[in-house]
């Protein structure tokens, strides 16, 4: 169905960020691609051109969808056009409750557990990113929805985790403050803290940003620093943040 070659596709992959997962931590990892399907999006944001026949689907008019990235993305950038054609109502709908669904009724359920079991969930949305042209670019960033997702200390620690102590290597939703999975999925009211996490690729991958390189070991061990430090905080204060 697309008119891109797969290996043309793999720019919207968070490319190997699994591997980055650190032994003991409960992870849940997306086996669809994005270009199927991106989780990370709402139901709801998609363009309606390129939905055809007759349905009753309401889409979300949101900046992304203009530039063509939706629930199931519709372009790419420097490479246009992703699909032959326009895909029916009924194959959108199906990779929506395949897929989609699925994966958010899953993560719900996992956090709904942990809730119950600790008086606190801290969610970690682990994402990839393309090297930023910037001087100096950071090589992390740190995204909570400007201090909507989590309590400004889980930001904090990550940002100190991840930038070496002194935050210099990492930044704060900028250029990703977070999406759907943030905004679905967080609800610090009820002590469910998320942030979202981007790793620059050259950090992990080779020089063709393809395959795993030797660094993949090192930004592991500092995700598992991440999820150790947040853990700790979110366990010595658990009844102050219930009572919130």
């Amino acid at each position: 169905m697309a008119r891109l070659p797969a290996s043309r596709l793999r720019a919207l992959e968070d490319r190997y960020a699994e591997l980055l997962v650190p032994d003991g931590a409960t992870a849940l990892i997306a086996q669809t691609a994005r270009a199927w399907i991106d989780l990370n999006r709402s139901e709801r944001d998609f363009d309606p051109a390129m939905v055809s026949g007759g349905h009753a689907l309401l889409p979300l008019a949101s900046a992304k969808v203009r530039g063509g990235l939706g629930v199931v993305p519709r372009r790419l950038a420097r490479e246009g056009e992703i699909w032959r054609g326009p895909i029916s109502a009924a194959h959108f709908i199906e990779r929506i409750e395949q897929h989609h669904r699925p994966f958010h009724e899953a993560l719900s359920t996992l956090l709904d557990r942990t809730l119950a079991r600790f008086g606190t969930a801290v969610l970690i949305d682990l994402h990839s990113m393309p090297p930023l042209p910037e001087p100096d670019a950071p090589k992390f960033v740190v995204g909570d929805l400007f201090g909507r997702s989590a309590q400004a200390r889980f930001a904090q620690i990550a940002l100190e985790v991840l930038g070496d102590g002194g935050g210099a290597n990492a930044a704060l939703n900028s250029p990703y403050a977070g999406g759907h999975i943030l905004e679905r999925h967080a609800k610090p009211h009820r002590n469910i803290h998320a942030l979202q996490i981007a790793v620059d690729r050259s950090l992990y991958l080779d020089a063709a940003l393809d395959q795993p390189a030797p660094g993949l070991a090192q930004v592991r061990a500092k995700i598992g620093a991440l999820v150790a430090a947040l853990t700790a905080e979110a366990r010595a204060f658990p009844l102050p943040l219930a009572a919130e």
